[in-house]
């Protein structure tokens, strides 16, 4: 059986993230997104030191739709070099997990 996987990326606004994770769970690559607004970020970015606003987004998935996943938010990510983390749990809900695995079976 595949396993759940969580990825977290940073996006510049709420609609930005929203519309991405839409489509992705259009296209059943993810079950969900949860888009977290108003995060501060002090980050390092091309030898200095940069301040921002952004919206966190956390996104749950399978292990075997990672590199579609993956792949997909490099290409339609408005920022040159997102943030992009997979997270395995060690643990999960049996029920999370199996509607999770429905929601991205493909047709």
């Amino acid at each position: 059986m595949d396993s759940p996987l969580l990825v977290y990326t940073t996006f510049p606004d709420v609609d930005t993230a929203l519309s991405l994770g839409e489509s992705l769970v259009r296209d059943k690559l993810i079950a969900c997104i949860n888009v977290l607004p108003g995060m501060q970020s002090v980050y390092a970015w091309q030898g200095k030191i940069e301040r921002g606003q952004e919206v966190v987004a956390i996104l749950k998935t399978r292990r075997g739709l990672q590199d579609d996943v993956g792949r997909i938010l490099k290409e339609k990510h408005p920022y040159d070099t997102p943030s992009i983390f997979f997270i395995e749990p060690t643990d999960a809900d049996i029920d999370t997990v199996t509607w999770l695995l429905g929601e991205t079976a493909g047709e």
